[in-house]
């Protein structure tokens, strides 16, 4: 008789079990409650299929739908898998590919037979999905050999996987998922027990696009199909009103709307600002150097072009080489102007990052233990070659500017300079209205340093927030195993805005490699060289950014003191022109931005044009205002206006338009 395993449960308890007893049994034997409700298990906490059998005495915990980031990872998985098997079932002839889940859904790409697929076969795919629920199909794990798996894929013409296959360990045991006896797919897994426990309504197929085959454009252009996935109906009807609301926020729209700038074919990736969304940069800049100015940061620039050498020595040569902009060093064969030579060795880089530029202001000189902490600060423009496919407007782009500065501190200051950068931050996301959760990168699996250094640089990091007072429940604390970068382990900003969605912003790394390998040292008070440690830190992160999240936060009606125009003085009649270009001219000596509306067209239309402007205020006279020395205050987003004196309005509006850290 076999020998009984000891399997562990969350409470304590032990229940002792015969080898091949499933997950699905234990829950079954709690109770029927549990028995239904339970949809996967974790195995000395590896996520696994719930009917996967038990090999060896473990500690389990049951998954069920209130296990959410689990059972949403589960759900969406098995739905990228219907998907390619509703595809194959309506269009013989498709091969399969790769289906991952992903944040809000699943994907999944195919070599169509005889024609791309479009939007117009979503509905047809979609109707077949559910079918395939209604059959309730079990989903059962199977490992195979590697030679098993290319000779399945070569028999069914699955050129795509039998080449992934090829490359898969050799001697290794490979998995793979049925759905059902007829349909199969190599996959980690895990899945849900059966086809049925998805729940039909709670997906939507939403576009198709193109994608190469293994996001190489040198090879084939395949068709992906994006889907949501969800465990109710509930949450996706929530979540397509989160989409539909985030189109209307949509930044690129705005921006086009609201004239702050545009993108374009001839600057991949850089944006061109126009007037008025570079006056919300300048105000963003204002306000940023105020804050800066008034913690003791020193404020430089740097150069753009850096030689390649300095990147091999930081170590982001070997790490971020294939996203830098990179230039030969050419110089004159002679003395005398001639021909442009270059020697293959010599390189030079647009800087992706400002860190080893302040390095090397920081080697200018002799430091004393006296001069730290030395905190130097740029707003740096940097470019970094991302793929033409990642752009997304002002969230992701070639060329940003950073908020970027970089304290330069002895080992004692670490904490207190950490806590008075939590402390700056927590200010600045409160003065734009922002909530947000601090999270801690924690060492990732290649890094550079000892595992003595990371110790204590974590450590550092987690005293600073607890003494900020910001290691909570409110500012959801929470700690982010090998998310860490190769050089640091860093605090993480995540801002939440209007509508639920999270942005990570702020950063604050502590760094013992860099000053290392670019040999940055003080004289401590004992007379010898000692390494300083850099903080790497921002706020906004970068403007470019911080300012599509601020319009699809605000939905375009920015703060007024953000505003690019901040009141329009609007006309009725043409006898008020005068006295709109007085009121005009005291507005403007306010410091209020001010923009006149003589034209001959109805208030109205004037209203509903300065309304898509977002314009915050609206100040409409007529004769009597021009009379009685009044204005008609129209507020964007109300239906009502109030009559003030001039006066009245030009403080109404100054106390409005002054940048919260003025007031």
């Amino acid at each position: 008789m076999s020998e009984l395993l000891k399997i562990t449960l969350p409470d304590g308890s032990v229940r002792e079990v015969a080898p091949g007893t499933t997950p699905a049994d234990i829950a079954a034997a709690i109770g029927p409650g549990l028995a239904k409700a339970a949809i996967a298990a974790r195995v000395d906490g590896e996520l696994r299929d719930i009917m996967r059998p038990l090999e060896a005495d473990a500690q389990l915990a049951l998954v069920t739908a209130k296990d959410e980031a689990d059972a949403l990872d589960l759900a969406r998985h098995d739905f990228a898998h219907l998907l390619a098997e509703a595809v194959q079932a309506l269009f013989p002839g498709t091969q399969i590919t790769f289906g991952p889940s992903t944040d809000d859904g699943f994907y999944y790409d195919f070599a169509p037979k005889d024609r791309p697929f479009t939007d117009d076969d979503l509905p047809a795919i979609e109707a077949k999905m559910r079918e395939l629920i209604a059959a309730n199909k079990p989903l059962r794990r199977e490992e195979w050999s590697r030679e098993q798996l290319i000779s399945r894929w070569k028999q069914q013409g699955e050129t795509f996987k039998a080449e992934w296959a090829a490359e898969l360990p050799e001697g290794e045991a490979l998995t793979v998922y049925w759905s059902g006896d007829d349909w199969l797919d190599m996959c980690r897994g895990p899945h849900l027990a059966s086809t049925g426990k998805l729940d039909p309504q709670a997906f939507k197929l939403t576009r198709v696009s193109g994608a190469y085959w293994r996001g190489d454009q040198k090879n084939a252009m395949l068709s992906r199909i994006y889907g949501t996935g969800w465990l109710n109906k509930k949450q996706l009807d929530a979540h397509l009103t989160r989409l539909e609301e985030a189109a209307k926020r949509d930044h690129r729209k705005l921006g086009n709307e609201m004239d702050l700038f545009h993108l374009q074919a001839e600057a991949h990736g850089s944006v061109f600002w126009h007037p008025k969304g570079y006056k919300v940069w300048r105000e963003l800049e204002a306000y940023m150097r105020r804050a800066i100015d008034d913690a003791g940061y020193r404020e430089v620039k740097t150069p753009q072009v850096m030689d390649a050498r300095q990147w091999e020595q930081s170590g982001h040569w070997g790490k971020y080489r294939e996203n830098m902009f990179v230039i030969p060093d050419e110089v004159p064969n002679t003395e005398e102007e001639g021909p442009l030579v270059s020697n293959d060795a010599d390189w030079m880089a647009l800087k992706p990052m400002n860190c080893p530029a302040h390095v090397l202001i920081f080697r200018q000189g002799i430091k004393s233990y006296r001069d730290l902490p030395l905190r130097l600060y740029e707003n740096g423009c940097c470019h970094r070659n991302e793929p033409h496919g990642a752009l997304h407007g002002l969230m992701r782009v070639r060329q940003f500017t950073q908020d970027d500065a970089h304290i330069f501190c002895r080992e004692d200051q670490i904490v207190s300079e950490v806590q008075a950068f939590c402390e700056l931050a927590d200010r600045i996301y409160k003065d734009f209205g922002f909530t947000y959760s601090i999270k801690l990168a924690l060492r990732p699996e290649k890094r550079f340093g000892s595992e003595e250094m990371w110790d204590k640089a974590e450590a550092e990091l987690r005293d600073a927030v607890v003494r900020a007072g910001l290691a909570t429940e409110q500012y959801g604390w929470e700690e982010l195993p090998g998310e860490g970068a190769f050089y640091a382990p860093k605090l993480e900003w995540h801002l939440t805005d209007a509508i639920g969605r999270t942005w990570q912003v702020g950063t604050i790394q502590s760094d013992r490699v860099l000053p290392e390998r670019l040999d940055a040292s003080y004289i401590g008070e004992d007379g010898e060289k000692h390494r300083p440690v850099m903080l790497h830190r921002a706020i906004f992160g970068s403007y470019e950014r911080f300012i599509g999240i601020l319009i699809e936060h605000f939905a375009g009606k920015l703060p007024t003191w953000l505003a690019p125009v901040q009141a329009v003085v609007a006309t009725i009649v043409s006898d008020a022109d005068d006295y709109a270009l007085d009121a005009v001219a005291r507005l403007k000596a306010a410091g209020i931005r001010v923009e006149s509306d003589l034209r001959n067209e109805k208030i109205n239309y004037k209203v509903r044009e300065h309304s898509l402007q977002k314009v915050p205020y609206l100040l409409v006279v007529g004769k009597r205002e021009a009379e009685e020395g009044t204005v008609a205050i129209r507020t964007l987003g109300e239906q009502q206006q109030k009559f003030v004196s001039l006066d009245e309005a030009i403080a109404l509006l100054k106390a409005e338009a002054t940048a919260p850290d003025l007031r």
